[in-house]
């Protein structure tokens, strides 16, 4: 996958505030806010900033914490994991990885098959329905 790579003079000229703030700068939005919280229409859940393509309706779920909630990514090598200890507490962050974006965290508490919950932002996701 070819990385992608701009300064933030670009990113900003691309991306609205709110999505700056999040894919760049490691934000969120607040809970229940977002376009696809509630959001459960066949298709495709892209990233933001580059338009790849990161998770399918068909692994969405409602967890009730607010934000998108899937139980596993559309291919491992389309996200990133790194160590997040800000709030003094330990996170998994989750980024694209062919622009670093940032797009929530994972935790250990979602259903099966996979046991875990990207916890992703609304903002940092556009949608292509089936």
């Amino acid at each position: 996958m070819e990385k992608i790579e701009k300064t933030d003079a670009e990113w900003k000229h691309e991306l609205t505030e709110q999505q700056f703030h999040v894919l760049r700068e490691k934000g969120t939005e607040r809970a229940f806010t977002g376009e696809f919280w509630d959001h459960f229409v066949p298709g495709t859940y892209l990233c933001a900033g580059c338009g790849e393509p990161l998770f399918t309706s068909g692994t969405k779920f409602e967890s009730r914490c607010g934000w998108p909630s899937f139980y596993e990514a559309l291919d491992r090598n389309k996200v990133e994991f790194h160590d997040d200890f800000s709030f003094g507490m330990r996170r998994v962050e989750v980024t694209c990885a062919r622009c670093g974006g940032h797009l929530g965290h994972v935790f250990p508490d979602g259903p099966e098959p996979t046991g875990v919950r990207y916890c992703i932002n609304s903002v940092s996701l556009a949608f292509r329905g089936d």
